[in-house]
């Protein structure tokens, strides 16, 4: 197996305004989430949240404590929400507990000094995880969640191209979390936009990772200050950083689902600073 990780050092909103394209995509977009048998990850120092990805497929993959950790375990100190994004089954061992995970399904990973192992159940059909991990300041017990278990938001219309499903899964409504707040939400066919009317949470940081994006494909993510927007545009299977100043939404060539990840001092998902669409430059 193989780990990668990179640091992202934050941004003053200033100071990116004056961002050409190249490093906006250096700074913000996470491109390579997922490659066979290895773990990739990016250590942000927005609230210190690691976006990564684990894709088993011809051994079990172990999540490293790297070394901007200075921890024994991944865990010592952290909480993790993983997801299942591959066809393939497969199963997250944390210590002595296994949990299997199906496509879209979830596990909540508390904080505590144990092992944490990725694995394929087929090679052929391989699973694969992505993660959010945040600093934890108290372990939880682990939880396996399915969309059965989420609280479903239905927004939007397809007469505005945004009806969606929001399902929020590792959540405070669902599970006891320290910081860590997660949900997917999935678009329906006829819909591109997320998250429109724009809005900015400065108590949290937000992941957003996209998926179900059809080859030859795209989605534009836009971000930045209300009056200073920028965009990205993304392929399928990749994750981009939203500083707590920035606006998160995007809209797409085809319909998508993506999966959002919050770390932060509040946990109430209501706690956002809504602006009118026609506010936005």
């Amino acid at each position: 197996m193989k780990t990668n990780y990179e640091i992202r050092y934050a941004a003053h909103p200033e100071d990116a305004k004056s961002y050409d394209t190249k490093r906006i995509r250096r700074d913000f977009l996470i491109e390579k989430v997922f490659a066979a048998d290895e773990v990739n990850m990016v250590y942000s120092m927005y609230d210190r949240m690691i976006v990564g990805g684990a894709m088993p497929v011809g051994e079990e993959l172990k999540l490293e404590a790297i070394d901007p950790l200075k921890a024994e375990h991944f865990t010592t100190r952290r909480e993790i929400g993983i997801y299942n994004v591959g066809l393939g089954e497969g199963t997250v061992k944390v210590g002595d507990e296994t949990f299997t995970l199906g496509y879209k399904e979830a596990l909540y990973v508390g904080r505590g000094d144990r092992d944490v192992v990725f694995a394929s159940k087929d090679a052929g059909k391989p699973a694969k995880f992505y993660f959010n991990s945040v600093t934890a300041h108290t372990a939880y017990p682990c939880k396996k969640v399915t969309k059965a278990d989420a609280v479903v938001a239905h927004m939007g219309s397809l007469e505005m191209s945004n009806e969606r499903d929001i399902n929020k899964m590792l959540v405070s409504q669902v599970l006891p979390t320290c910081q860590l707040q997660m949900g997917m939400t999935e678009l329906a066919p006829g819909s591109v936009w997320n998250t429109m009317p724009a809005h900015v949470h400065s108590r949290r940081m937000e992941a957003y990772f996209y998926f179900e994006v059809p080859e030859e494909q795209a989605v534009c993510h836009f971000m930045g200050e209300i009056d200073e927007t920028r965009h990205i545009w993304m392929q399928n299977d990749q994750a981009v950083l939203s500083p707590e100043w920035s606006i998160h939404s995007a809209a797409a060539t085809h319909n998508y689902t993506f999966i959002w990840g919050m770390g932060g001092e509040n946990q109430d998902y209501g706690d956002q600073d809504f602006y009118k669409i026609t506010d936005l430059k």
